[in-house]
């Protein structure tokens, strides 16, 4: 579990000291998580969406670690977590939290999910941090700051050209909506290096920042999927543009470098 922030630098704006604080929720949760994880026989509990998009006891007990320490940390804050709402209170900062990104990887024992932690105040994300429990990377990025893995500074890939571009994505859990996405990505398939579908929205982002994938989008994400990521993409350079609804399509995200980041959005738009 990572340390403390001290108390006299839990000022609103303090960049710093909120990274420190997402650190450590993210790890609490991470910890529990991988420990649950290790043992199996996790089992869905329940469904959100549709009978597809499950939750799972892991989820609502990882969130509830989180929302405890930032209660303590931050009692003045909101918190806004994928399984219990918004707590709204006060006037203070906007803690955005997914538990668990990627809970069908989780169920099946695909060992490819994580924990993402964000804050946000009235101008944008202020902090965020993505934290893959099971390979002990930690991606964490601040207002002002540089985004780093496990403390060492992050860098996209610089990839250019679009056939050259390893593309992630994601699919919807509506049936409808993931035929017609399906005709997007053989539109783009031809026009890429190639196209990936890991299963964790915010990892996805994680290591588009850290240059594992070029670009990355997707639609119907959830601001929790994509709150801490987004930062991290923009601490590196990268663009992060909003993906437009189109017909049976719901809105989502496009990122990537600045030269692909047009030739992308006529693909999938």
């Amino acid at each position: 579990m990572g340390a403390s922030a001290p108390a006299d630098l839990l000022s609103p704006v303090d960049a710093t000291a909120l990274r420190l604080i997402a650190t450590e929720a993210a790890r609490t949760a991470g910890d529990l998580l991988r420990q649950r994880f290790l043992a199996g026989g996790e089992l869905a509990t329940g469904s959100k969406s549709s009978p597809t998009d499950v939750v799972s006891a892991a989820d609502v007990a990882a969130e509830q670690a989180i929302r405890e320490l930032l209660a303590a940390r931050r009692p003045g804050d909101a918190i806004l977590g994928e399984e219990g709402g918004e707590t709204q209170v006060g006037e203070g900062l906007r803690w955005i939290v997914d538990p668990l990104d990627g809970t069908v990887n989780f169920l099946y024992g695909i060992p490819h999910w994580c924990v993402s932690v964000a804050v946000y105040d009235d101008d944008g994300g202020v902090a965020g941090v993505v934290f893959d429990p099971l390979r002990d990377q930690l991606f964490a990025g601040q207002r002002g700051g540089p985004a780093t893995l496990n403390s060492s500074p992050l860098a996209p890939s610089g990839c250019d050209e679009l056939s050259m571009a390893l593309v992630a994505t994601g699919f919807a859990y509506d049936a409808d909506v993931r035929a017609t996405q399906a005709e997007v990505v053989a539109r783009l398939v031809p026009r890429v290096r190639d196209v990936r579908r890991m299963g964790g929205a915010a990892l996805d982002l994680a290591w588009t920042a850290a240059g594992r994938f070029d670009a990355y989008y997707e639609r119907g994400v959830q601001i929790w999927d994509t709150a801490a990521g987004s930062l991290l993409c923009k601490c590196v350079g990268l663009g992060v543009r909003e993906l437009p609804a189109a017909g049976e399509l719901p809105s989502g995200i496009v990122v990537t470098s600045d030269e692909l980041i047009g030739p992308l959005l006529e693909l999938v738009a």
